[in-house]
């Protein structure tokens, strides 16, 4: 008895040990240095990982991520175009920090503009777009604040259009920068086009005469992370280091925001090991719902039919081990509806199961308005049924 006592205590206690090793493996795959951080995947907008992350810090650089988001927002709008030509103020060449050396006078497409900011987080080149957008950069900075409220980032506020400001009034949140970035990729993809560039050279041409200048990435996760896809770097010594840090791998995009790191090296290391663990427990179903649905019956309308659509692709993001192609698709229909209906009126819904749950549902919506038929339609109806 005494000899299976010891066997069983001693089972225990092995199985303790290898409990307390397999958790401390688990911890040591999201072990960071940095006292905020979050990990997002970008299309669902779902955390997967955080730590302290909506506790309000200073961002530095990291601010220009929403200075790029206004930017491609006025581009989209056909308020600006890459080739306009910005003129370089006084006050945007006097900026210090992380600069390109624009001069006063110096003009520079906007084009050629983004990629000084995106690659080297040029502080003259943030302030010269803020002012060709908005006039002014403290109306810039407004715009800043109204969207950063809009995106329902509550722990933001901005001061100057390029982080380079010790203002206490100047900050945001780990989970808010998540949210600025997830816009600005989601929405405005071409972003990567210059996010990703490592080196690039452009050309000053001032009353001094012409010299080339070589734009070189503030990001090193380029080179040290294979699947970086960008988006932008921060530091000051009251910020410490800070990195917005996307990937893409296997058709899954990742946002890795880290805030005050100690050094560059622990805030990539950091910005890494949620990257890879995010990839590591991640696995994405996409439902673009692009297939065609038969029309729906209606009653009393001008036709006997009215065709509907999808309101959108479904995503469900997974991070427990599922085994996604148990997802069940159901469409939630009536076998018909009473005229009039309207266009992008919700017709039903389709819903999403997994082990009997529902995960998520998208609506279908009719593609067409369909009137109430009058007499001289039901008229119609009845000469055209003896017609044919």
């Amino acid at each position: 008895m005494n000899k299976i006592r010891k066997y069983l205590a001693l089972l225990l206690s092995l199985t303790f040990v290898f409990c307390m090793i397999s958790a401390s493996d688990a911890n040591a795959q999201i072990n960071v240095s940095a006292p905020s951080v979050i990990l997002m995947e970008s299309s669902t907008g779902q955390i997967i990982y955080e730590q302290n992350a909506t506790e309000r810090r200073t961002p530095a650089s990291v601010t220009k991520i929403m200075t790029l988001l206004l930017t491609f927002e006025h581009l989209a709008n056909g308020k600006a175009a890459l080739t306009d030509q910005i003129s370089v103020s006084e006050h945007a060449s006097s900026m210090g920090g992380s600069q390109v050396y624009l001069a006063a006078g110096e003009i520079q497409t906007l084009e050629t503009m983004l990629k000084c900011i995106a690659v080297s987080s040029a502080n003259d080149a943030s302030v010269a777009v803020a002012e060709y957008i908005a006039g002014s950069e403290e109306a810039f900075v407004t715009m800043m604040n109204e969207k950063a409220a809009e995106l329902g980032m509550v722990d933001t506020n901005f001061i100057d259009c390029c982080g380079l400001t010790d203002s206490d009034d100047h900050y945001t949140s780990a989970k808010d920068v998540a949210i600025m970035s997830r816009e600005l990729i989601t929405k405005y993809p071409d972003v990567f086009h210059y996010t990703q560039i490592w080196m690039e050279d452009i050309t000053h041409e001032t009353r001094q005469g012409t010299s080339n200048f070589t734009l070189s990435s503030t990001n090193k996760l380029l080179k040290q992370y294979q699947w970086t896809t960008g988006l932008k770097t921060g530091y000051t010594s009251k910020a410490k280091y800070c990195i917005s840090a996307t990937a893409r791998k296997d058709g899954i995009d990742l946002i890795a925001v880290i805030m005050a790191a100690p050094d560059s090296k622990q805030r990539n290391q950091d910005a890494q090991t949620l990257l890879n663990y995010g990839f590591s427990v991640c696995d994405l179903y996409v439902d673009e719902n692009i297939q065609a649905l038969p029309d729906m019956k209606i009653e009393g309308g001008i036709e006997d039919v009215v065709p509907i659509v999808y309101a959108g692709e479904f995503r469900y993001l997974d991070t427990a081990g599922n085994a996604l192609d148990q997802i069940e698709k159901k469409l939630d229909l009536p076998e018909s509806v009473q005229a009039p209906v309207t266009l992008g009126q919700e017709a039903g819904m389709v819903r999403y199961y997994l082990n009997g749950q529902e995960i998520g549902n998208v609506p279908i919506l009719y593609s067409a308005s369909m009137e109430k038929a009058g007499y001289g339609d039901y008229f119609k109806k009845i000469f055209l049924y003896y017609l044919l």
